[in-house]
Parts: structure tokens; sequence; C-alpha cells
């Protein structure tokens, strides 16, 4: 079950960026002598797709307000990205894990972390400047590029590290949406006072 922490990993890395999954992975089995990457993902015209498209990512994850689109259409290809890269790990290492079981794992994982970046992202574009978006996607690629290649190395310390991840991810979505549950019940309080104080002024006397 070695494959296990790997195929973990590899679907929360995927969740954030399935293009910088797919190429770091093909990139580390073809020239870094990665044997857990399955020989699919090293193939050029796989590699060069994914860096085509990661580039586009790169470019469209930093820019306030389209990153959040990007998402949307991602919320399906990020998780069958990763369940796809799970699959095809299991596949390459017959015996330690089942197809299926890996794909339910790196899909699962990958939706995930996808839900949890997506929510995250949406709650940095209530900031006017753009420089918080670029620093936030910055940190998500250089996550995803260490926590692949630690992956292929010492998977279960990534895949610890990914554990922490995801659950600080989880808690912070929970507290921007206890705080935006908060200032909309305020708005509507602020509103609801001011709409009495205007029937107040306006009402006609006896």
């Amino acid at each position: 079950m070695t494959i296990v922490p790997l195929i973990f990993t590899s679907g929360l890395a995927s969740g954030i960026n399935a293009y910088a999954v797919v190429l770091l992975l093909g990139l580390l089995g073809r020239f870094g002598g990665a044997d857990s990457v399955p020989p699919a993902l090293e193939r050029t015209d796989v590699l060069v797709a994914a860096a085509l498209l990661f580039l586009l990512e790169a470019v469209a994850d930093k820019i306030p307000y389209v990153d959040s689109v990007w998402d949307v259409v991602h919320t399906v290809i990020r998780p069958v990205a990763g369940a796809t890269v799970a699959a095809l790990i299991a596949s390459s290492h017959p015996g330690s894990l089942g197809e299926v079981a890996a794909g339910a794992m790196g899909g699962t994982t990958a939706l995930v972390s996808h839900l949890v970046k997506a929510s995250l992202r949406m709650a940095v574009n209530t900031s006017p400047e753009p420089a918080s978006n670029i620093a936030v996607s910055l940190a998500e690629d250089l996550s995803v590029a260490g926590l692949v290649t630690l992956a292929i190395f010492h998977p279960w310390l990534a895949a610890s590290i990914s554990a922490v991840l995801l659950a600080v991810g989880v808690l912070l979505v929970w507290l921007a949406v206890s705080r935006i549950r908060a200032f909309r019940a305020r708005r509507r309080e602020r509103k609801a006072a001011r709409a009495r104080a205007a029937q107040g002024v306006y009402a006609p006397q006896p």
C-alpha cells in the first residue's frame, strides 16, 4: 500500500492545479527516474499539453474574478484529473491498490481540495487590489510543486503535510463562511433599522 500516500497527495494537489500535477509527475518520471510515476504521464504529447494548459492557468489564476470563473469551469476537470492520475498510478503498481479504489480516493480528495481552493479564492476576491490574488496563486503553485516532488521521494511525509493543509483549508473556509453570514446578518439588521426609522419619520401625525 505504499502508493496510497502518493495517490492522496496527488489528489489533493490536483484539486489545486491538476495540470501542474500531471506536468510535474511526467517530468519526474521521465527525467528524474521516479519509478512510481505511470508511463502514460511521461509521454511527450501529455507533457506538452499539460505544460500549455499549466501556462494558461498560471495567467488566469492570478486575475481577480477570472480565477473564480476558472475554478467553476474546473469543478469537474480537477476531480476527474485526480481520479485519472490515481487510477494510472494504481495500474502501474498491480496488487497495491485497485484502480477503482485509487480513482475514488484521488477524485474525492481532489474534489474536496478544489472546493476549499475555490471558496478561499472567492474570499480573496473581496479585496480591491490584485496583489493578494497573485500572492495566493504563487503560494498555491509552489505548494503543489513542493508536495508532488516530496510525494515521489518521501510519500508518507508528503501525505501527512497534505492532510494538515487540507484540514486547515476546511477550517478557514468554515471561518470565512461564518464571517460572511454574520456580516450579512448585521447588514440586514441595519437595513431593517433604517427602514423602521424612515417609517417613523414619514408616518402621519395623529
